[in-house]
């Protein structure tokens, strides 16, 4: 790889690589683009102890990140590291198995560079999960939400620093982040599921330690229903390369700053693994729909 060495007085050399979205065009047509399906249309990101989605998929090629030109390495123990490509139905897609966290020593071009691959393999829309505190008095352990907006309170933007035409733009818009037509499909396969979707705003954190009671109050002012350390820095990514996108939290812990109880991340893990059958089979169902 080339290395442009730049001078500028009071300042040390500084190497200017190639732009994520040329590794991510890279990566995807000269790495990935063989295990394809067929055309590929839905992107998949699993979070957090919900995994069972891949018993919907027939997979047809497993690829540690490890292997994969440029992707960063999963770290977290609960996160299996690897991208699927299959098909769920007729619809091929691409499910990342485990993603990264800001929290993992990764920048945030780092955490989002799969997102911009999947769109360099012609992904059209994105369905992202992730396990989340719940904030709002009304939600418990189990709950499905659908994410109708964000804070995001990590300390950095995916869309920091020098900007590239071929990212999409600088100044991107984020007055509705997640399709409305992606919500709307979704509650309509839950409905038909048995399972009604609550709808609220996903505040996005640092971690990796949990919240004291303070913040918890202080998210709850602010206007956030669930908190979490991911999924946001994706998709405003998503947004700026015109992918559209749906989030669902499942909710692991209730999160009262007035009657806090410690949380374990092993019961988390297994909240969330008793609600993840329900969201697998709606997430496949809706797959299935999409036009």
């Amino acid at each position: 790889m080339r290395i442009l060495y730049v001078f500028f007085p009071a300042l040390i050399l500084q190497p200017i690589m190639q732009t994520d979205w040329l590794k991510a065009i890279e990566t995807a047509q000269e790495f990935l683009e063989p295990f394809k399906t067929g055309p590929t249309s839905t992107g998949i990101v699993l979070g957090t102890g919900l995994g069972a989605l891949v018993k919907h998929i027939n997979v047809t090629h497993t690829i540690p990140y490890t292997e994969i030109p440029h992707f960063p390495t999963a770290t977290v123990e609960f996160h299996k590291g690897n991208l699927l490509f299959g098909k769920i139905g007729n619809t091929s897609v691409i499910a990342m198995q485990g993603r990264f966290h800001f929290y993992e020593g990764y920048t945030m071009q780092e955490i989002t560079f799969p997102i911009r691959v999947m769109k360099a393999l012609g992904c059209s829309q994105l369905l992202l999960s992730n396990a989340a505190g719940g904030i709002h008095p009304g939600y418990k352990k189990g709950d499905l939400v659908l994410i109708d907006d964000h804070i995001n309170l990590q300390t950095d933007n995916p869309l920091r620093g020098q900007n590239n035409p071929a990212f999409g733009q600088r100044f991107v818009d984020m007055s509705r982040p997640y399709s409305k037509q992606l919500m709307e499909l979704l509650m309509k396969v839950g409905l038909e599921q048995g399972t009604q979707f609550r709808i609220g705003v996903y505040a996005s954190v640092i971690g990796p330690n949990l919240e004291t009671r303070a913040e918890y109050r202080f998210l709850r002012t602010i206007g956030a229903d669930m908190v979490g350390m991911s999924t946001v820095p994706e998709v405003i990514v998503a947004n700026q390369i015109g992918l559209p996108c749906a989030g669902i939290s499942v909710i692991t812990d209730e999160c009262d700053p007035d009657n806090l109880q410690p949380v374990d991340i092993a019961d988390i893990i297994a909240i969330a693994g008793y609600a993840d059958n329900r969201l697998s089979n709606i997430l496949a169902a809706t797959i299935e729909r999409i036009e």
